[in-house]
C-alpha cells in the first residue's frame, strides 16, 4: 500500500511507466531467442539403447561441453557401478577432453577426483596409476582458480599415497618445479606441496631433502612466493620438530619478519604467534619479543597493514609471552590493547585522540575490524591481568566496547559474555549493568548472541551475586533485569527474525531459578499465553507453551495454578479458533512431560477427550495421535471412570467419524491402545492389601473363638482347622495380591464380528485380537451396532505374561453372581461337616 500511495499517475509520469516496461520486455527478448531449437535439441539427443559406458564415451567424444561436464560429475557413479570398464574406456577420454577443456568441466573433475580417492571405489595403487598423472598435470592451470583446486586435489591425496610414491611422482619432480625459472605459479604451488610433505617423511629426509628448497623459496625475487612459503614454515616446523626449528626455521622467521613486503611481514608475524609453544624462554625473551615490540611500535606510524592481524592476535601473545614480561613491558602491552579497543572513537572529552582529519570509509572498516577483534580477545586480556583486577584494569574498555557504535563489536562482546562472566566468578556482580545494555541493544543479532548463554549467565551472577547473592533476596542481585527481559522478548515479538524469538522463549524457561514466582505470574507467565493465542509463528507459539508449562510447574500458590489451568482449558481447549485448539493439544503434551500422571488425569484429561467431538478434522487427527500419551497417564483402580471415558470417546469416534483420514488414524490409534499396559496404582494396592490382611485376621480370631468355646473338640482336629482355615485365607489373600500387582490391559468392546469395511482393525496379535477396542460394526453408512455397558472392565488372565484385563461388565456381573453362590455352597458345607463333627465328638464323650 505504501508503494501504491507514492506512484504518481499523472499523464506525464503514465508515459514514463510505460517506458519501463518496454525496456523490461526488451530485456526479456535475449532470454526467449535463448531457447534450443529443433537442430540443437537434435544434436543433443542420445540413443536410449546405449549402457551407461558408452554412452559417457559417446558423449565425450561428440558432445557438446555441457554434456561432457554432465558426464564428468557422474564420474564416481560410474567408477562405484563398473570399475574396470570406467578406467578402461572412461577415464582415457576425459583425459583427451580436460587438455582443452573449459573452467567449469576443470573444476568439476577436480571435484569428481577427490569424491573417487574418498569412495575408495578402487585401491590406492590403482588410483595413483590411473589418476596421479592427470591432477599433476592440471596443477599449473593458467585459470588460478583452477589450478587451486587440483591443488586440494593433490594435498588430500597425498595423504593416502605410500611414501614411494610420493617420493617418485611428487618429490622428485619438485625439485625443478621450485627453481626460479619456474613460472610463478609453479613454484607458488611447490610451497604448498612441500608444507604436506613435510610431515609424510622422517625429519633427516625433510632436512636433506626439502629444507633446501624451503630456503630458495623464502629468498624468492617474488613477494608472493615469500608470503606463501612463510606460511608454509609453520606445518614445516611442527614435521620435523623443535631442534630443526630453532636452528633453521627460526632465523629464515626473523629474516621474512624485516622484509619489504607488508604482506611478507604479515605471514612472519602470524607463523610466530602460532609457533610460540615450539621456542624455549630464551628464544622467546631474545628473539620473538624484539620483534613483537617492534611490530607494536610500527604498526601506528608506518605499517597500519599489520594492524588487524596484531590485535587479533594479540591475547595469545600476551598469554604466550606472560612468563618472560617485565612489569614495565606487562603496562606497555595493556596500555596497546586499551589502545586498539578505543581505536577510531571519539574519546570521553568527545575530540578525536590527534585530532585526525576526516576517516576514509576503508580506514573507518580497518579500525572496526581491530575493535571487534578486540572483543574477541577480551577473556585472554582478563587471564592476562588477573580476575581480580578487572574492575581496576579492563572495567572501563569492557563498557566501552559493550557501548560500542558498531553491531559487529557489540555482537562479539555478547557472544564473549559468558567466557567473561566465568573468568569473573565471584567479582561477576561488576558487570550486571553490561548484561541489561547488551539486552536492551537496537540490534537483534547481538541479542541473539547474548540469549545462547543467557541461562548460564544468570545463574552466575545470582549464585555468584556479591553482597546481593542470596536466595531470599535473588531479585536484587541483578537491578533492572526483568524489565529488560521483558523489553528484549517484545522487541523480538515485532520483528521479523521469529528464530530470534523462538530461541529466547525457550532460554527464558530458566527464570524460576532466577527471579521469585510472583514476578514470573505477573511479568512473563500471562505474556507467553498471549503469545500463543495471538503469535502466528508455530515454533514460536509452541515455545511459548513449554515454557509457561514451565512456569506452572514451578508456581506453588494453588490460586495462581488454578486461574492459569481455567485460561488455558477455555481460551485454548473451548477456544472459538481451532488453531488455539491445535494449541491446546501441544500444551497437553508438555503438561504430561513435565508434571505428574495424577496432575494431567486431574486437570486435562476430560478437557482433552471433549475435542473428540471437534468439528475441525484436523484437531481429531492430532487427538488421536495424542491418545497413546493420554492412556498412558492413567493408573488401575484409582482411574477407572477415566478410562471408562477414554473408551466411550473412542467408540464414538469410531461409529460417528465421517472423515476417511481421521478414521484411518482411529483405527491405528485402537490397535495400539489395545497392545497398550496399564499400570496399577501402588497406593492403592497397599491399601486394598492392608484391608485383605485385616479379614483374614477377622476370620482367624472368630474361628479360634469358636474352638475355645467348643471344649469338646479334639486339640489334633482343632489344630487342623486352624491351619486349614488360615491356609485357605492367607492363600486368598496372596491369591488377590498376585493379581493386583499385575499390569492390566483395558478392554473396550465386548467380542464381535468385525464387518468387512473395518475388517483390518482385526489385524492385531492373538492375545488381543478377541477383545479390546474393536467393536462391531455393521453397514457401510451411519448404522453402528454396539454391544456394551456401562462398566466395561473384566479380568482376565492371560497365561504366564502376568497381564490383566478388563472387558464388560457384564462378565463381571456374572462372575460376582457365580462367586458369590459358591461361596455360599462353601460356607453351607463347612458348617454342616463342623455340625457333624461336633455330634461324634459329643457320642464318643458319652
Amino acid at each position: 500500500m505504501v508503494f501504491f500511495s507514492r506512484m504518481d499517475f499523472s499523464q506525464g509520469n503514465l508515459f514514463g511507466y510505460i517506458e519501463d516496461l518496454q525496456e523490461l520486455t526488451i530485456i526479456e527478448r535475449p532470454v526467449r531467442r535463448s531457447l534450443k531449437t529443433p537442430e540443437e535439441i537434435e544434436r543433443l539427443t542420445v540413443d536410449e539403447e546405449l549402457n551407461d559406458i558408452e554412452r559417457a564415451v559417446y558423449l565425450l567424444s561428440s558432445g557438446q561441453d555441457i554434456q561432457g561436464t554432465s558426464v564428468v560429475a557422474n564420474l564416481p557413479v560410474l567408477m562405484r557401478q563398473n570399475p574396470a570398464e570406467t578406467l578402461r574406456r572412461v577415464l582415457p577420454k576425459i583425459r583427451e577432453v580436460l587438455h582443452v577443456a573449459g573452467v567449469e568441466m576443470q573444476l568439476t573433475a577436480a571435484v569428481s577426483f577427490l569424491t573417487v580417492l574418498q569412495d575408495e571405489s578402487v585401491s590406492i595403487h590403482t588410483y595413483s596409476h590411473s589418476f596421479l598423472h592427470i591432477i599433476l598435470q592440471n596443477l599449473e592451470h593458467r585459470d588460478a582458480g583452477v589450478s587451486n583446486a587440483w591443488l586440494e586435489t593433490l594435498l588430500a591425496v597425498i595423504e593416502a599415497l605410500p611414501k614411494e610414491t610420493i617420493r617418485h611422482e611428487i618429490l622428485n619432480p619438485l625439485v625443478s618445479k621450485a627453481q626460479i625459472s619456474q613460472t610463478l605459479q609453479s613454484r607458488l604451488v611447490s610451497c604448498k606441496i612441500m608444507g604436506k610433505l613435510a610431515y609424510k617423511f622422517e625429519a633427516h629426509i625433510v632436512k636433506r631433502e626439502i629444507l633446501p628448497l624451503v630456503k630458495s623459496l623464502c629468498q624468492d625475487v617474488e613477494y608472493e612466493v615469500r608470503t606463501c612459503m612463510c606460511r608454509q614454515l609453520e606445518h614445516i616446523a611442527q614435521g620435523i620438530g623443535t631442534e630443526l626449528t630453532k636452528t633453521v626455521v627460526l632465523p629464515e622467521l626473523v629474516e621474512l619478519a624485516r622484509d619489504e613486503g607488508s604482506s611478507v611481514r604479515l605471514a612472519a608475524f602470524e607463523t610466530l604467534v602460532n609457533l610460540l609453544d615450539m621456542f624455549d624462554a630464551d628464544d622467546r625473551s631474545q628473539t620473538v619479543l624484539p620483534l613483537v615490540k617492534s611490530f607494536c611500535e610500527k604498526s601506528f606510524k608506518a605499517d597500519e597493514s599489520i594492524l588487524v592481524s596484531l590485535s587479533f592476535h594479540l591475547g595469545k601473545l600476551c598469554n604466550g609471552l606472560y612468563g618472560i614480561f617485565t612489569p614495565e613491558q606487562h603496562l606497555r602491552f595493556l596500555e596497546f590493547y586499551k589502545k586498539l579497543s578505543t581505536l577510531g572513537l571519539q574519546q570521553e572529552n568527545g575530540h578525536n585522540d590527534n585530532q585526525l582529519q576526516l576517516q576514509t570509509l576503508e580506514q573507518e572498516k580497518k579500525y572496526i575490524s581491530v575493535r571487534k577483534n578486540c572483543a574477541y580477545n577480551f577473556p585472554a586480556m582478563i587471564v592476562f591481568v588477573d580476575p581480580k583486577n578487572f574492575h581496576l584494569e579492563l572495567y572501563s574498555i569492557f563498557f566501552c566496547l559493550c557501548h560500542d557504535p558498531e553491531v559487529p563489536v557489540r555482537y562479539t562482546m555478547a557472544i564473549s559474555f559468558y567466557e567473561v562472566a566465568k573468568l569473573l566468578n565471584s567479582g561477576v556482580y561488576t558487570i550486571h549493568k553490561e548484561l541489561v545494555t547488551l539486552l536492551q541493544d537496537e540490534s537483534l543479532e547481538v541479542l541473539d548472541a547474548l540469549v545462547g548463554h543467557l541461562p548460564e549467565i544468570l545463574e552466575l551472577m545470582t549464585t555468584n551475586g556479591g553482597e546481593n547473592s542470596g536466595s531470599e533476596s535473588k531479585l536484587l542481585s541483578i537491578p533492572d533485569l526483568i524489565p529488560a527481559l521483558t523489553t528484549a522478548e517484545q522487541r523480538a515479538a515485532t520483528s521479523l527474525k521469529w528464530r530470534t524469538h523462538e530461541k529466547l522463549l525457550q532460554k527464558y524457561a530458566c527464570l524460576p531459578h532466577i527471579i521469585s514466582s510472583d514476578q514470573i505470574y505477573y511479568r512473563f507467565l500471562h505474556r507467553m499465553l498471549t503469545i500463543i493465542l495471538t503469535n502466528n509463528v508455530l515454533p514460536v507459539q509452541k515455545a511459548a507453551a513449554r515454557t509457561l508449562c514451565v512456569y506452572l510447574r514451578y508456581n506453588r500458590k494453588q490460586e495462581q495454578r488454578h486461574e492459569v489451568i481455567q485460561k488455558l482449558i477455555e481460551q485454548l481447549g473451548q477456544g472459538k479458533s481451532y488453531w488455539n485448539r491445535l494449541r491446546f493439544l501441544d500444551t497437553c503434551e508438555f503438561i504430561m512431560e513435565l508434571f505428574s500422571k495424577s496432575f494431567f488425569c486431574k486437570y486435562f484429561f476430560l478437557p482433552v477427550l471433549e475435542l473428540t467431538h471437534d468439528p475441525v478434522a484436523n484437531v481429531r487427527m492430532k487427538l488421536c495421535y495424542l491418545l497413546p500419551k493420554v492412556k498412558s497417564t492413567l493408573k488401575i483402580p484409582s482411574d477407572k471412570h477415566l478410562l471408562q471415558q477414554l473408551e466411550l470417546s473412542i467408540r464414538k469416534l469410531l461409529c460417528q467419524e465421517k472423515d476417511k483420514d481421521v478414521l484411518t488414524i482411529v483405527k491405528r490409534t485402537v490397535l495400539e491402545l489395545d497392545r497398550m499396559d496399564i499400570s496399577l496404582d501402588a497406593e492403592q494396592l497397599e491399601k486394598e492389601k492392608q484391608q485383605s490382611e485385616g479379614r483374614s485376621t477377622n476370620v482367624n480370631d472368630k474361628i479360634f473363638e469358636k474352638k475355645r468355646r467348643d471344649n469338646k473338640t479334639s486339640s489334633v482336629l482343632a489344630k487342623s482347622m486352624t491351619l486349614s482355615v488360615s491356609g485357605n485365607s492367607s492363600g486368598t489373600s496372596a491369591g488377590k495380591e498376585d493379581k493386583k500387582s499385575k499390569l492390566v490391559r483395558s478392554q473396550s468392546f465386548s467380542t464381535q464380528a468385525l464387518h468387512p469395511k473395518y475388517s483390518n482393525i482385526d489385524k492385531c496379535p492373538n492375545k488381543s485380537s478377541a477383545t479390546g477396542y474393536t467393536s462391531s460394526v455393521s453397514g457401510m453408512g451411519k448404522s453402528c451396532m454396539l454391544s456394551f455397558t456401562d462398566d466395561t472392565f473384566r479380568t482376565r488372565t492371560t497365561g504366564n505374561s502376568g497381564n490383566a484385563t478388563f472387558p464388560s461388565s457384564s462378565s463381571l456381573t456374572t462372575s460376582r453372581n457365580s462367586f458369590n453362590s459358591a461361596d455360599q455352597k462353601n460356607n453351607g458345607n463347612k458348617e454342616s461337616q463342623s455340625r457333624k463333627m461336633s455330634i461324634k465328638n459329643r457320642k464318643s464323650n458319652s
